[in-house]
């Protein structure tokens, strides 16, 4: 069973250097229908002005992925750990007992735009831990490759919790399948393009709910990036 939930139903916010839209309730955006599914809590697709960014600010006990579409965003936090990240890269920082960091936009005259990505850990009170990997566009152009999992298997990042996040580029006739495991739940949040879910068509934004499926396939409709969250039942 696939439900849909098309781009224009999320929240948006408009703070002016930053403009966000919320797949699920976030800050001033409340909706008790759309509380997260499964495991999965946030999904923010944020698009940061040329050298704005956000403060140093806490978080506690949440497994946080950060994907960047577009330009370069700058991380720093409390553990001592810097850096860019760019289209490609994926990083996970688990924040346990409590971090603080900050995200800027790296770039003076060029826009960011990110995925934000909540993950709920399976235990509270973890020890603040941070990874980050790389993969390739040719890694994931025309599959679904993993890039994130509860054991690191394949090469992914490790994030403390029974979901794995598969990251995907389709261009047309391209075709990819997903196994769900029993009972498992599945949710699909096209970052741009437009991709085919079985037979139907999501375009960006759009999200999809799926359960009571043995597999999904993903297709390609012109050039579409997608994210496919594997969660517990």
């Amino acid at each position: 069973m696939i439900t849909i939930r098309k781009a224009q139903e999320r929240g948006f916010e408009n703070y002016g250097w930053l403009k966000s839209w919320h797949s699920f309730s976030f800050a001033e955006y409340y909706d008790p229908d759309f509380m997260g599914y499964s495991a999965l809590r946030v999904i923010n697709d944020d698009r940061v002005d040329a050298g704005a960014g956000f403060p140093t600010h806490p978080h506690r006990n949440m497994e946080i992925v950060s994907y960047v579409l577009d330009g370069a965003m700058e991380h720093k936090d409390s553990m001592g750990y810097g850096g860019v990240i760019r289209p490609g890269d994926v990083q996970r920082m688990s924040a346990g007992t409590g971090v603080t960091h900050s995200e800027f936009n790296a770039s003076d005259n060029q826009p960011l735009r990110f995925l934000q990505i909540w993950i709920m850990p399976n235990k509270n009170g973890l020890k603040p831990s941070y990874e980050q990997e790389r993969f390739d566009a040719k890694e994931r152009q025309g599959q679904l490759r993993l890039v994130v999992s509860p054991n690191g298997e394949k090469g992914s990042i490790s994030i403390h919790q029974d979901t794995r996040i598969y990251a995907g580029l389709f261009a047309a006739g391209e075709n990819a399948e997903l196994s769900i495991g029993k009972g498992r739940k599945v949710y699909t949040h096209v970052a741009r393009g437009s991709i085919k879910l079985d037979d139907i068509r999501l375009n960006e934004g759009d999200g999809a709910y799926i359960e009571q499926q043995e597999k999904i396939k993903v297709g390609g409709l012109n050039k579409g990036e997608v994210l496919v969250f594997d969660l517990p039942g």
